[in-house]
């Protein structure tokens, strides 16, 4: 498992991923190509990403997580991934992942959802993360620095 900055050829991977339906049915509308194509350089392919795409030990993309700062103490963190990914326990690889890097920079780590999202819920739990209330309509969780 690798994550790394994302790079223009990964339009298409990112395309398939923002504009499915099911996939973002707890994100936000699914994403036309121009909306993909700004997401991509406006939190990708940036000077500060606060995204970066996700790919398998076979170097194939899967995805990508969310690991930007949340406030001055804590990092958040997600993932998002292509159907074709799910169930294969990359979600959980990966949120280990960041939390190791944010545990190395010494932050705390928060993840926010969908009220409904049960299985981003679920993986936080599985993690230590506790449960912080709601804020903005989304479900906040927070693991402490240890």
């Amino acid at each position: 498992m690798k994550i790394r900055k994302f790079i223009e050829s990964d339009y298409q991977d990112l395309y398939d991923t923002l504009s499915d339906p099911e996939v973002m049915i707890y994100i936000e509308p699914p994403y036309s190509a121009e909306q993909t194509k700004k997401f991509l350089f406006d939190y990708g392919i940036c000077d500060d990403p606060f995204v970066f795409a996700a790919e398998n030990d076979d170097g194939k993309y899967i995805g990508y997580v969310i690991y930007h700062d949340y406030d001055d103490q804590s990092m958040e963190i997600g993932w998002l991934l292509k159907r074709s990914e799910w169930g294969k326990g990359y979600a959980k690889e990966l949120t280990k992942m960041m939390i190791e890097q944010a545990k190395r920079e010494g932050k705390a780590v928060v993840i926010e959802c969908d009220p409904e999202q049960q299985i981003t819920k679920h993986i936080a739990a599985s993690f230590g993360f506790e449960y912080q209330g709601e804020e903005d309509d989304c479900s906040v969780y927070r693991l402490q620095n240890i």
